[in-house]
């Protein structure tokens, strides 16, 4: 057989052949006298098994290995291996569905989804509640809850295997307690009214104390569980970039809130 005909009777390509030629994979036969490569029988039973293995998803140097193992110890090892890997690509899967799902029933609720979105469900729920708490608000809902919902979601998406106990917790406490979200959005509009007031300004410790009590214990505890864990610089340099952000008066406020939880916390 030609090249051509080889890989036409396998279903490959002349060009794979010729890559499994040139990394060892599949011996190359001399050239006949005419110049041309003459293939065997065996030559297409190898290059079909060659095939066999890529579709279970083996990689090129795995297969290399299979084949020159003639016991098949490593083969099982491998094979073991590649389940194991594709049960946490289908569980994979199956949460990147759950989370379409979701985020797919929020819009046919809603008729679209928020500015922040993909979110995790715990968040999105979240999410929910604070704008069903925006729509019976008699005015625009404070620029400050656009920035939190924000700043929300770039924490869940810094820490996706990490401790976010305080994320679920906020959560299960407004949806809980109608009284604790206009605590909240109460909050808001005093960091709104803070954007152009000096750091002096008797209102500051007001709003810290408003932003404070806004907050439900079980959250307090848990935000300052995490806090205790912190230290780094790279986290003292977030929270820089995060003050950053806000007006002298406002930073101030939320610094101070901070203080007012951590003594909460004890």
């Amino acid at each position: 057989m030609r090249i051509g005909e080889l890989a036409g009777v396998v279903g490959v390509t002349t060009r794979a052949v010729r890559h499994y030629h040139r990394i060892g994979l599949l011996p190359e036969p001399p050239r006949q006298p005419n110049g041309y490569r003459e293939y065997t029988l065996r030559d297409a039973v190898e290059l079909a098994r060659v095939r066999r293995l890529t579709e279970l998803g083996l990689s090129l140097d795995e297969v290399k290995d299979v084949l020159a193992d003639d016991a098949g110890k490593d083969f099982v090892e491998i094979l073991a291996e590649l389940d194991a890997d594709l049960a946490r690509q289908e569980e994979a899967i199956r949460e990147r569905r759950v989370r379409l799902a979701h985020l797919l029933k929020q819009a046919e609720r809603t008729g679209r989804l928020p500015a922040e979105a993909p979110v995790s469900p715990e968040l999105a729920a979240l999410f929910d509640t604070m704008a069903g708490a925006a729509a019976r608000l008699p005015g625009p809902e404070p620029a400050m809850a656009a920035r939190e919902r924000e700043l929300l979601a770039l924490l869940e998406t810094g820490s996706p295997g990490g401790d976010r106990g305080w994320l679920h917790a906020m959560g299960r406490s407004l949806s809980a307690d109608a009284d604790a979200v206009g605590r909240t959005y109460a909050a808001y509009a005093r960091m709104d009214a803070l954007a152009e007031a000096a750091e002096d300004d008797p209102r500051v410790d007001e709003t810290a104390r408003a932003i404070a009590e806004s907050v439900p214990d079980e959250v307090a505890r848990a935000l300052m569980a995490v806090d205790g864990k912190e230290g780094s610089g790279e986290e003292d340099g977030f929270a820089a970039a995060l003050f950053a952000e806000f007006a002298p008066a406002q930073a101030a406020a939320v610094r101070r809130a901070i203080d007012l939880l951590r003594e909460r916390a004890g």
